[in-house]
């Protein structure tokens, strides 16, 4: 397969995957276990997959000293925006959090245009500021009142440090598969969660006492982070950092998907013009690189007539 196309069609899944976190935490929390329980569950159940995965193949475990302090460096990354998304939780409703989380690929592009120099390009421009009017119609307040301040700033350090593990994967000398990558990722990051309890007495380790508890568990180390990060690998190192942020819009349409279709929320045109932009942008993202800004120009008009239809039709 063209490394492109399985790039993209990584990326997109690895986005979807990350989607479903809420989808497996919030039936825990009501059930009383903390954050950093959640975090460690999921975080260990993948390790143990990962482990028995690699086993089976025969792959080599060896790593070099270098290679685990870089994988140590990964992990605390890693586990802080698992960590700050979570807490998130607590203050705002998982949807919300979701949707300011999509800020990350705009933190990406910044930081590979600043400090690396990438070329930033008309449809890169135009792909995040669709997906960003896109999140926007997708955030349906709920009753006028103001977002928590701890929870946005929250979202905000999980949306940060979400880049910086994309940028470091991509631009680190590290050269090994996804596979072994993510299992030492996975190790450090139940070890910071572990850590983080220790410290914490509101957020001790819990056990699991249920079966539906375990699904749940097991749920989030597969999807949203065995699935995930495999796949977010190859697509970094496929197609780069910043198109793989932004393919990262589908996160929350995943999220808006589920509560539709489990959850019982209604599917609202404001909803579907916001779906309809987040999916242009990341066919943009995908085709950008062969499309000049006269070509975007041909390319955006009859959309922006489509969509300003939806929107009266909306009204």
């Amino acid at each position: 397969m063209n490394a492109k196309v399985r790039g993209t069609l990584c990326g997109i899944v690895a986005a979807a995957c990350y989607g479903t976190n809420p989808l497996g935490a919030l039936p825990l929390y009501a059930e009383g276990v903390n954050a950093c329980s959640v975090l460690f569950y999921r975080f260990s159940l993948a390790v143990l997959l990962l482990a028995v995965i690699m086993a089976v193949q025969r792959k080599s475990f060896a790593v070099t000293r270098r290679e685990l302090a870089m994988l140590a460096g990964l992990g605390v990354t890693f586990s802080s925006s698992s960590l700050s998304l979570f807490f998130s939780f607590y203050f705002m409703s998982a949807g919300i959090a979701s949707t300011i989380l999509f800020v990350y690929p705009v933190m990406v592009a910044v930081i590979m245009a600043v400090f690396f120099k990438e070329r930033v390009t008309a449809s890169t421009v135009l792909s995040i500021l669709l997906a960003l009017a896109g999140i926007a119609l997708l955030y349906k307040g709920d009753d006028g009142t103001a977002l928590s301040t701890i929870g946005v700033v929250l979202v905000f350090i999980s949306s940060l440090t979400y880049a910086l593990y994309i940028i470091i994967v991509n631009k680190s000398p590290l050269r090994m598969s996804a596979l072994k990558l993510t299992f030492y990722v996975l190790i450090f990051a139940a070890l910071t969660v572990g850590v983080m309890s220790l410290t914490a007495p509101a957020n001790h380790l819990q056990l699991l006492t249920t079966p539906t508890q375990w699904g749940f568990a097991v749920m989030l180390a597969v999807l949203p982070t065995v699935m995930s990060l495999l796949l977010m690998v190859v697509a970094v190192h496929d197609v780069g950092s910043t198109p793989t942020a932004i393919m990262g819009a589908l996160e929350p349409v995943t999220a808006m998907i589920i509560s539709v279709a489990l959850f019982g929320e209604v599917f609202t045109a404001r909803i579907g013009l916001g779906i309809v932009l987040v999916l242009i942008a990341v066919t943009l993202i995908v085709v950008g690189k062969n499309i000049h800004f006269n070509s975007l120009t041909r390319v955006v008009s009859p959309v922006g007539r489509v969509l300003v239809k939806l929107w009266r039709w909306k009204s």
